[in-house]
C-alpha cells in the first residue's frame, strides 16, 4: 500500500503521541478562547467543557478500539473500511482543509504575540517567519519531530500546571491579595449561569474548536511503536488530562476575576499572573503563548501532511503526496502545506479580525463532522471485526450512538448560528465540491468494492 520509495517510520513513542495530541488540542482555544467562552456562558461554561470532554472520550475510545483491530490503519482507513472510498475521500480532504485553516490561525496569532516584543516589524513578516519555523521542524525525521513537539507541548502544559497551583493558592488565601472572598465570584454577577442554560450551547462551538486536534492520535497510529498495546493506555490518561487542563484553569479564572470583567485585550492567564504579583509575568506568559500556538501549528502540519500521505496511498490524492523521503518525511505533502501556510500567513496584510472570525468557525464545524464519522465507523464495523479487540468501548451501541446524535445536533446549531454563517457556508461548499469529485472519481471503485465484499462473505 505504501509508495515505491521509503515508508513512514514507526518511531513515535507513547510520550510523543500523548503530547502531540495535547499539542494539537491546547493552543489558541484555551489561552485566548477561554475569555470568549467565559463571557458567553459565565462560570457555567465548565459544563460545556465537561460535556465536550465526554464526547471526546467516546470518540477516542472508538479510535483505540478500531486501531487494535486494524493495525497500521489510521483514522481515514477506519472510515474507508466502514463507508467506502467516497466518504473517506471527503472526510480526509476536509480534515486537511481544517488543519490548514488552524495552522494559518496559529501562525498569525504567533506573529501577533511576537509583536509585543517587536512592535516595529510588520505582522505579516513575523507570521511568515513562524510559518517557516513550523515547516522546518516538520522536515525533520519523525523521531526528532516527536522530540521537538514533546518539549514544545511540555512547556505549555507545565505553564498550565503552575497557573493552576498559583491560582488555587490565591483563591484559597494562601497567597495574600487585595480581596478576601473570591469564591463569591462564582455566584455573584448573575449566578453560575448568568446568561441561562442555552448559553452553554453557544459556548460549545468554541469548545469544540478547542478540543479539536485530540483525534490526531488516530493519525499517529501508522508511525507509533507498538500501537496496539500503547494506544488504549495513552488515550485513557490523555482524556483526563485534557479535561483537567481546560476545566481547572477556567474555574480558577472565574473565581479570581468576575466573569463579566474579563478583558478581551490580554489573555486571562496574564491577568491572573499579574494578580499573583509576578513581576515580568507578561513576558513569561508571552513566551509561553508563542510556544503554545507554534506547537498547535506544528501538530496541525503533521496531521495535515500525514492525512495527505494517507489519501495519496489510497489513490485519493495526487500520487506525489505519497512520496516519502529517506528520513521518513512525506516531502511533497509538506511542500503543498507550506505553500498554503505561507499564502495564509499573508492574511496578516488584510483585515485580521474579520479573517480570524471566518477561520475560527471552520475547525469547530469540521471537527464535529470528523468525530461523527469516527463514531459511525465504529458502530458499523464492530459487528464485522476480524478479531476480538483487547480494549472495547463500553456501553456499545448506545454510548456511541448518543455521541453521534449529540455531535450532529451541535453541527446543526453551528449552521444556524448567524456569527458563523459565512464560514459554515464555505465549509459546506467545500464538502459539496468534494462530494461531486468523489462521485466521478470513484464510479468504478464502488463496483469493485461490492464484488470484493461479496467474495469475502462467500
Amino acid at each position: 500500500m505504501g509508495s515505491n520509495h521509503a515508508s513512514l517510520q514507526k518511531n513515535l513513542l507513547p510520550r510523543h503521541i500523548s503530547l502531540m495530541a495535547m499539542g494539537g488540542a491546547i493552543g489558541t482555544g484555551i489561552f485566548k478562547g477561554s475569555a470568549e467562552t467565559v463571557s458567553l456562558a459565565g462560570p457555567g461554561v465548565i459544563f460545556a467543557y465537561t460535556f465536550a470532554g465526554l464526547l471526546l472520550l467516546v470518540v477516542m475510545g472508538a479510535i483505540a478500539e478500531m486501531a487494535i483491530v486494524y493495525p497500521n490503519t489510521n483514522m481515514k482507513g477506519f472510515i474507508q473500511k466502514a463507508f467506502g472510498s467516497r466518504v473517506s475521500f471527503v472526510v480526509g480532504w476536509m480534515y486537511c482543509f481544517m488543519w490548514l485553516a488552524v495552522c494559518i490561525i496559529e501562525v498569525v496569532v504567533a506573529g501577533f504575540f511576537l509583536q509585543y516584543w517587536l512592535p516595529n516589524i510588520p505582522l505579516w513578516v513575523l507570521s511568515l517567519s513562524c510559518a517557516a519555523l513550523v515547516i522546518g521542524i516538520n522536515m525533520m525525521n519523525v523521531k526528532n519531530y516527536g522530540e521537538f513537539e514533546f518539549w514544545f507541548a511540555g512547556i505549555k502544559i507545565a505553564m498550565i500546571m503552575v497557573f493552576i497551583v498559583l491560582g488555587a493558592a490565591i483563591l484559597f488565601g494562601i497567597i495574600p491579595s487585595s480581596e478576601s472572598n473570591y469564591l463569591q465570584n462564582y455566584t455573584d454577577h448573575g449566578g453560575f449561569f448568568p446568561n441561562g442554560w442555552m448559553s452553554i450551547f453557544s459556548a460549545l462551538l468554541i469548545v469544540m474548536f478547542s478540543y479539536g486536534g485530540s483525534e490526531l492520535i488516530g493519525v499517529t497510529v501508522t508511525e507509533a511503536k507498538d500501537a496496539e498495546r500503547v494506544l488504549p493506555k495513552v488515550i485513557k490518561s490523555f482524556i483526563g488530562r485534557i479535561v483537567l487542563f481546560y476545566t481547572l484553569p477556567i474555574l480558577i479564572i472565574c473565581g479570581l476575576i468576575p466573569w463579566n470583567e474579563l478583558s478581551d485585550q490580554s489573555s486571562p492567564f496574564v491577568q491572573v499572573l499579574s494578580m499573583a504579583g509576578l513581576q515580568g509575568a507578561a513576558h513569561i506568559m508571552n513566551f509561553i503563548l508563542i510556544t503554545a500556538v507554534l506547537s498547535a501549528a506544528n501538530s496541525g502540519i503533521y496531521g495535515c501532511t500525514r492525512m495527505l500521505h494517507s489519501l495519496a496511498t489510497g489513490g485519493e490524492a495526487p500520487k506525489s503526496f505519497g512520496y516519502v523521503s529517506k528520513s521518513g518525511v512525506p516531502l511533497y505533502s509538506i511542500m503543498f502545506s507550506a505553500v498554503i501556510l505561507f499564502g495564509g500567513s499573508l492574511f496578516a496584510l488584510v483585515d485580521q479580525d474579520r479573517v480570524f472570525t471566518l477561520l475560527m468557525a471552520i475547525p469547530g464545524f469540521v471537527v464535529s463532522l470528523v468525530w461523527i464519522s469516527i463514531c459511525l465507523a465504529q458502530l458499523k464495523l464492530r459487528k464485522s471485526y476480524p478479531k476480538e479487540p483487547s480494549f472495547k468501548l463500553w456501553g456499545f451501541p448506545y454510548i456511541t450512538g448518543l455521541t453521534a446524535v449529540a455531535l450532529s445536533v451541535i453541527s446543526v446549531v453551528f449552521v444556524f448560528n448567524e456569527q458563523n454563517r459565512v464560514s459554515i457556508i464555505a465549509c459546506l461548499v467545500v464538502v459539496a465540491v468534494l462530494i461531486v469529485i468523489s462521485i466521478f472519481k470513484f464510479r468504478n471503485v464502488d463496483e469493485k468494492d461490492t464484488n470484493v465484499k461479496e467474495k469475502d462473505v462467500i
